[in-house]
């Protein structure tokens, strides 16, 4: 085998240890969660992990996939787009992953391909095997000695027997003959339950090993995805037929919530299972601070019911709220830290469009229903006239807002055209011929566009902002300067900020060069919150560590809920 000499050197240093998971039966099996879950388990013992992903798409990124399609681009600090697991990760983990976490079917080949031009292959023939799968496992070496980590846990994205991710399973069997006790593979697998009184068949789980072990690897552990937990006859079964021990093969049954997961994973030992199979030694075991949040999480009495106005929600006849996944986790992390269960609806802005049904009116009342209000992010021009009549809906009744990127330029449009008589206010996206440009793209992207260099209009990754004094969002974060991530094109027209904050509008954070608007809202004294981000403060959300925004929206939603509906305004 032919690794990078400094990446080989750097995995024999550390003793590095990989533990690949991949996914049988169906897709959405919820190979993210697990391998985020082990991630966690392996760090309560004391170890430092790291977590990746390879998509088999050839895409080279994750941002020119639709969000109804793949789920929510997630972006990091270094302005990757990315899978939503990496969102799991982040979060489970704790930790800021780079771009060397996640890799595409794309991005090896391109890699592979700068390689040979730059003939860094010194004449070599360049082929799919070996190269390929080498330059994966480069890949995850690198990512490894980025994240100083001891144990480096990679999902292969899709489902056992899609000939999309062959060549990362060729780069398991690889890494796995040269380093066998280095190297665990993880199968995650559907255990379907047919009818309620029937019992659960693990065939399907039996064809899923049989075809992996076509691609010359075997599952070191199973973690059986079920409906219910699996009991002793079904583990012996699947052992049997798996060629397994029947202590790896692990219950995962469905829970209420993904945080619950871990602490399931340990009640069939998975950790020590996981460090005796790789030769660790054992370390400290402790989960107590993760078992009292989920503990927490369990008991809460209270609710608090938030609305999100969007348009990617529906794919056919079904909802798809992987679109805003890292949206939905950072209310829920606000809401338990504020002692609240949130109840989360889904509520389509074209309901809320004139030009749509002649019942918007009625629609738009039902938002006195809710606790508080949220647009999130999202491109185009589908449903925008929805989502501007129920933020003045929300601004006139003093319901909470927050807009989140398009969320936030959609108020500043509203705000414009209510209050600051640019009637004809809008965002260039949707109409490029507005007489009033409030939103638009920077005179230098433009130049960007006009070259079709699209990726550079982009402003991606973390940027830091300074906020000002006496603001809902100085109160939110208490420090003047803040970090937050980024995707979006179109910006407050700087042109228009003066105008706008004369008629009321705060700009409580500007970029650092005081440019540009990061974040928009109205005095306390006006309305209770109502304040939108630039930025996507959702990316940053933690289960212990919730989004000082979304805190401060959900401690205004929990404290005007209790408001008669009619004394709102």
């Amino acid at each position: 085998m032919c690794y990078d000499s400094s990446d080989k050197n750097m995995a024999k240093k550390q003793n590095l240890k990989y533990i690949f998971v991949v996914g049988g039966v169906m897709s959405g099996v919820g190979k993210g969660i697990a391998s985020s879950s082990i991630g966690k388990i392996l760090q309560s013992r004391g170890f430092k992990v790291t977590a990746g992903k390879i998509d088999p798409y050839v895409n080279v990124d994750a941002g020119t996939m639709s969000p109804t399609e793949h789920g929510e681009v997630f972006v990091l600090d270094d302005g990757r787009e990315c899978d939503q697991d990496m969102g799991n990760y982040e979060r489970f983990l704790n930790m800021d992953l780079s771009s060397m976490s996640y890799m595409t079917t794309g991005s090896i080949y391109q890699k592979v391909i700068e390689k040979e031009r730059n003939l860094e292959y010194q004449g070599t023939c360049v082929e799919v095997v070996p190269h390929i799968p080498l330059e994966v496992i480069n890949h995850i070496n690198k990512s490894a000695k980025i994240h100083s980590a001891d144990i480096v846990i990679t999902e292969i994205g899709g489902t056992v027997g899609e000939y999309q991710n062959l060549l990362f399973l060729e780069a398991v069997r690889m890494l796995k003959l040269v380093r066998p006790h280095d190297v665990l593979l993880v199968l995650v697998s559907y255990v379907p339950l047919q009818g309620k009184d029937s019992e659960l068949k693990t065939k399907p789980t039996q064809y899923a090993v049989r075809t992996l072990n076509s691609s010359g690897v075997q599952p070191d552990i199973i973690l059986a995805r079920a409906s219910v937990p699996l009991d002793e006859k079904r583990k012996n079964k699947i052992a049997f037929n798996c060629n397994v021990g029947k202590d790896d093969v692990i219950s995962a049954p469905d829970v209420e919530s993904v945080y619950e997961i871990p602490i399931n994973f340990e009640k069939d030992n998975l950790s020590s299972i996981l460090i005796k199979k790789l030769n660790l030694r054992a370390k400290r075991k402790d989960l107590v601070e993760w078992r009292a949040y989920v503990e927490s999480i369990r008991n809460l009495q209270k609710e608090v019911r938030i609305g999100i106005v969007g348009k990617y929600f529906s794919t056919g006849s079904f909802v798809l709220a992987d679109s805003y996944i890292s949206v939905i986790e950072a209310i829920k992390h606000a809401s338990y830290a504020l002692n609240h269960k949130p109840i989360i609806e889904w509520l389509n802005a074209e309901e809320f469009d004139p030009e749509f049904t002649k019942d918007y009116k009625k629609n738009l009342a039902q938002l006195q229903s809710y606790d508080g209000i949220i647009v999130p992010g999202g491109f185009g021009n589908r449903g925008v006239e929805g989502k501007i009549q129920a933020i003045q809906y929300c601004r006139e009744q003093k319901i909470p807002y927050f807009g989140l990127c398009y969320g936030m330029q959609l108020a500043v449009v509203e705000f414009a055209r209510s209050q600051a008589d640019l009637k004809d206010a809008h965002t260039t996206e949707v109409n490029p011929k507005t007489s009033h440009p409030v939103i638009d793209i920077l005179p230098e992207q433009k130049e960007h566009l006009k070259q079709k260099n699209y990726g550079a209009t982009m402003r991606l990754g973390a940027y830091d902002a300074h906020l000002k004094k006496n603001t809902h969002a100085l109160r939110a974060y208490k420090q003047e300067k803040i970090s937050e991530r980024h995707r979006h094109r179109y910006e407050v027209n700087p042109e228009y900020k003066e105008q706008l904050e004369t008629h009321g509008l705060i700009f409580s954070g500007s970029s650092a060069d005081g440019r540009l608007a990061e974040i928009a809202e109205l005095p306390k004294e006006i309305h209770p919150f109502f304040v939108g981000t630039q930025f996507h403060p959702e990316f940053k959300s933690r289960p212990m560590q919730p989004h000082p925004l979304f805190v401060a929206f959900l401690e205004a939603s929990t404290k005007t809920q209790d408001i008669p509906k009619r004394k709102r305004r």
